[in-house]
């Protein structure tokens, strides 16, 4: 028998060994989800970054930053179509070889467990980023069939925060199989709730991953629209 209760990682679902000490048999233990190995292979986003997207300004070769902004946002904010509708993205981590195996199988192959790694992380980041609402990026009803649960609306559940789940959207081909000229290019697929309550709103949209920044610029520009007063978004991984 054990004084110590035993926490085995959720990622790679080796056993945590314990904080040994007094202060440890003390205090309350916080349940631990996630070993040191699997925290280490997280590569948080610190730093010099892109003024809007969040990407580091370091691993981008000089000929696609234009001063505080990356390439794809210059080009971004210098189309009049889409200048000025997300003011932010702020995003925790790298979307490294570790995170993209672990995020396709809580995405993908449906580890909804998983959702629990990151929800400190998440709640952490959305408090010290002020919104009246936080909006989950939607999917589709096929697609939500498909996978059983949305994961941007599951990340925030379990960090315990408030989804105004305020937006649908139309089913279509997925994002990973288009070009960055054919995201940018998509009719709007999605739509604001019947007597959605936005007007004057700080909105944070909310999804696991940012890439091209299309999907997010669309629920964006959308909810500017309908009459919100700022955008802002918040994502897992770059």
């Amino acid at each position: 028998m054990t004084i110590f209760q035993q926490h085995h990682c959720l990622i790679c679902h080796t056993t945590i060994l314990p904080a040994v000490g007094w202060r440890a048999i003390f205090s309350p233990e916080k349940e631990q989800l996630i070993c040191a190995e699997c925290e280490k292979k997280l590569e948080k986003i610190e730093g010099d970054t892109c003024r809007i997207c969040s990407r580091p300004i370091p691993l981008l070769d000089v000929n696609f930053r234009h001063d505080d902004l990356c390439h794809d946002c210059f080009r971004w904010e210098k189309d009049e179509e889409w200048a000025g509708f997300l003011t932010k993205n702020h995003s925790l981590f790298l979307y490294n070889d570790f995170l993209k195996e672990v995020i396709a199988r809580f995405k993908f192959r449906g580890d909804y467990v998983l959702a629990m790694v990151f929800a400190s992380y998440v709640k952490e980041l959305i408090k010290i980023n002020e919104a009246d609402l936080v909006v989950p990026i939607p999917l589709s009803d096929e697609r939500l069939y498909e996978r059983g649960f949305n994961q941007a609306a599951a990340l925030l559940r379990e960090s315990d925060l408030p989804a105004s789940e305020i937006l649908t959207r139309v089913h279509s081909e997925k994002q990973s199989k288009k070009s960055r000229t054919e995201r940018i290019h998509l009719p709007q697929v999605f739509k604001v709730i019947p007597d959605a309550d936005i007007q004057e709103k700080r909105i944070i949209l909310f999804d696991d991953i940012y890439t091209t920044g299309s999907t997010l610029r669309h629920a964006a520009k959308l909810l500017k629209q309908a009459g919100a007063a700022s955008i802002e978004s918040i994502t897992l991984a770059r």
